[in-house]
């Protein structure tokens, strides 16, 4: 049995607020986006969505997954885990728009999905009429599109308000404290750049996977409709189903900290290449350490350094951040 999301009616996209942004549970904020003109025109039909949207076209190609009848609109890897069950092409967003409307009706569909794509740089003007406003935080905004598909539950670190303006969307969302029961891939060799879970959510297999069903106890699942949002806080897992012959979905990522101090899974990465494969005693020597410099709560921990020699202890700036990064580049080679 999943559990229930916290629901907020009355946000407007204009400016929402600090409760929403600030939060570290989900939230679904029903009908924010409900004004924006593609929402309009995707409630018209599909095809005038299609056709507002490519009134912004850049015309920049765009890398788009391709994936046949088969799969069933499950981005995944293949069978033997050599690869994926898709291929990632570059197209213009003409060419991948009339894949989506190529299709005869009762007709096994191939399918066709953009992900996260750069909204200023691809459709400029577009954000000009379908805009939210999150304070002065600095954001990518990107735009999702394509047919039906389903996307393994992964985590995202930066804070996401995912808005489904065209079509119908169902997320399954998993606390960031369930990756033990999500069966989590490779941490490389990826889909599209971040972990995934390796269940199947929608057809999960139990004997293969028995701890998932404790992943399911956990969730939450939430369906969206054609203006609605969802707020999902930073490191939540999330599995995605678009439900429509035509989805669109628009979201806005930011982080709690600056850009400049790097993302924490390239930090992981290296950990597993430094330490994993030393000795069990080292490595529990190293478990504590990481536990006394990153992982420490307690303000005063350093507090018998000088405070003028503490150095990165005592935080990191972007001038900081820029020596450590030189350095380490320095030590790799």
């Amino acid at each position: 049995m999943s559990g229930t999301i916290k629901q907020l009616d009355g946000c407007t996209s204009e400016a929402l607020p600090e409760e929403v942004l600030t939060s570290t549970e989900p939230l679904l904020l029903k009908g924010l986006v409900q004004d924006w003109p593609i929402v309009d025109a995707g409630l018209r039909s599909a095809q005038e969505a299609a056709a507002y949207i490519q009134q912004f076209d850049s015309g920049a190609a765009l890398v788009a997954y391709e994936g046949a009848p088969q799969i069933n609109g499950r981005i995944f890897y293949n069978d033997d885990f050599t690869g994926f069950n898709f291929e990632r092409t570059r197209q213009t967003l003409k060419q991948v728009m009339q894949k989506l409307f190529s299709n005869k009706a009762g007709e096994a569909a191939p399918t066709y999905y953009v992900g996260s794509t750069l909204i200023d740089h691809w459709l400029p003007g577009f954000r000009g009429e379908n805009d939210i406003g999150i304070g002065d935080r600095e954001c990518l905004t990107s735009i999702w599109f394509g047919n039906r598909s389903k996307i393994a539950a992964h985590y995202d670190f930066p804070n996401n308000i995912a808005c489904s303006v065209v079509g119908r969307r169902r997320f399954t969302l998993f606390p960031p404290d369930q990756a033990d029961n999500l069966y989590v891939g490779p941490l490389e060799f990826t889909p599209s750049g971040q972990p995934i879970s390796l269940v199947d959510s929608v057809n999960p297999d139990y004997a293969r996977f028995p701890k998932y069903r404790d992943a399911e106890a956990a969730s939450i699942i939430v369906e969206l409709d054609p203006g609605d949002a969802l707020y999902i806080p930073s490191m939540w897992w999330h599995h995605v189903e678009s439900l429509e012959d035509f989805n669109v979905l628009v979201n806005y990522w930011w982080r709690t900290t600056p850009a400049y101090q790097g993302s924490p899974l390239n930090a992981l990465q290296h950990a597993v290449m430094s330490l994993h494969d030393l000795p069990v005693e080292q490595r529990r020597v190293w478990k504590d350490i990481f536990d006394r410099y990153v992982f420490n709560e307690d303000p005063h921990a350093f507090d018998h350094i000088p405070e003028h020699a503490r150095g990165v202890l005592s935080g990191v700036d972007e001038a900081a951040a820029k020596a450590i990064r030189a350095q380490l580049v320095k030590f790799l080679q």
